[in-house]
């Protein structure tokens, strides 16, 4: 019987196993987009021409802007800046701006902030050294009040946006298990928001339309929307990458026009159709840093369900070499004894934290999920998931629950791609 070697990212290192050929239907990927061979020169005319916008220079000779704000993604958004951020600071220098006068503000949402180590792998020991990096704090008491939003929602944002005169965001487009789609306003909201403003926000999760992949209808998202547009940003820049890391395509411009262009881009990248669920998913959260907490690795759980059949197995490669990633979503897991705790937990109170613990039980609640991580085994049995001490042993429970003739899709970037059921006429 022909057999088929597996790969999948486990932290900074791979994971090989070997299955039938006859137990696969299919490796799920993004689909294959060429690499930009000079993504640097598709930023540069970028800059001069714009997606509904005037040019760079022209926008900030226009607002006499002075003070720069620049909004980057922190560690868990895996974003280009080494090809992204010097034809920006490029032009700024051109056009009269001191570096001095350019901040860079770490949209870290809710979680922590970014170590000085992983500020320096994310975007360059020069860049940190030669400029100001902030980490955005969502509990910081200094946060400024931006009025309701039409949700009831308050908005309330990071001081230094009042301080700056000209607002540029940057990050990274992929689907996003409740917003739709990450990119464009994320980087506001949540990324530079408070607690409140976050958490009110992710409440909205329970609507049927926050899924992943749709933006129409979905709260979560026209709330993100509505927040990015009060606060005013100048110029966005997103990126489209590949599953490793390469840059597909970028766009840049009016926030909303450039984001929606690149989410059309995305949409064609990482959404895969599949004809059929299979008995058991194999997954990867995509490695180091997708899988540095089950926090992350969570959002590969949400996509490889979409892929499996009611009261299947979804098997998970995450390391999660910094465990859960959060506290109160520990906290949650811990004194849980029942999906139901957590379920009706969430019902009497939303809080940040929880609510990826609701994400983890909602999926556990309808299939069962083997995972492989360094988390202890105790732990493990706490997030509703079966522990494998190796990937020998999870092909093992497998078969020992589906026999030895069962179907599974494998997804090597779970993370990011999401399998869609074909509509079959």
């Amino acid at each position: 019987m022909k057999t088929i070697n597996i790969e999948l990212k486990y932290g900074d290192t791979r994971i090989n196993f070997y299955l039938e050929n006859k137990n696969i239907i299919n490796i799920l990927t993004a689909n294959q987009e060429i690499p930009l061979k000079e993504p640097s020169i598709k930023l540069e005319n970028l800059l001069e021409n714009p997606i509904n916008s005037p040019s760079l220079t022209q926008l900030i000779k226009d607002k006499k802007a002075k003070k720069i704000l620049i909004i980057v993604n922190d560690i868990t958004r895996p974003t280009p800046y080494n090809i992204l951020l010097p034809p920006l600071l490029k032009k700024l220098e051109e056009i009269g701006i001191k570096r001095d006068n350019i901040t860079f503000l770490i949209a870290t949402g809710a979680h922590r902030g970014n170590t000085e180590e992983e500020d320096i792998k994310t975007f360059g020991k020069e860049l940190v050294s030669s400029y100001q990096f902030v980490n955005h704090s969502c509990d910081d008491d200094r946060l400024i009040d931006l009025g309701q939003l039409k949700s009831g929602n308050h908005l309330f944002v990071n001081p230094l946006i009042e301080e700056a005169d000209f607002l540029i965001t940057t990050g990274v487009i992929v689907p996003h298990y409740i917003a739709g789609f990450s990119g464009g306003r994320k980087s506001i909201h949540p990324g530079i928001c408070g607690r409140e403003t976050i958490e009110k926000n992710h409440s909205q999760m329970v609507h049927p339309k926050a899924t992943t992949g749709n933006l129409i209808g979905n709260p979560v998202h026209e709330e993100m929307l509505e927040a990015a547009q009060r606060v005013h940003v100048d110029f966005n820049i997103n990126t489209i990458t590949d599953e490793d890391g390469n840059i597909i395509d970028i766009v840049a411009g009016e926030l909303t026009e450039s984001w929606q262009k690149g989410v059309e881009i995305s949409k064609n990248t990482y959404i895969t159709p599949i004809k059929e669920q299979a008995d058991v998913v194999f997954t990867s959260a995509g490695g180091y840093p997708k899988d540095i907490n089950i926090y992350q690795a969570q959002k590969a759980l949400d996509n490889a369900f979409h892929a499996v059949k009611p009261s299947g197995t979804i098997v998970l490669v995450a390391e999660c070499k910094e465990g859960i990633g959060n506290t109160i979503c520990e906290q949650w897991i811990e004194e849980a004894h029942s999906i139901r705790d957590i379920e009706e937990r969430l019902k009497r109170c939303f809080i940040l934290g929880g609510h990826k613990a609701y994400a983890i039980a909602k999926v556990a609640k309808e299939v069962d999920i083997i995972l492989l991580s360094s988390l202890s085994k105790y732990l493990t049995k706490k997030l509703f998931m079966k522990p494998a001490e190796n990937i020998k042993q999870a092909v093992k429970l497998v078969h020992e629950k589906h026999g030895k003739d069962f179907r599974s899709y494998i997804i090597p970037s779970g993370n990011n791609v999401l399998p869609q059921i074909q509509n079959i006429i």
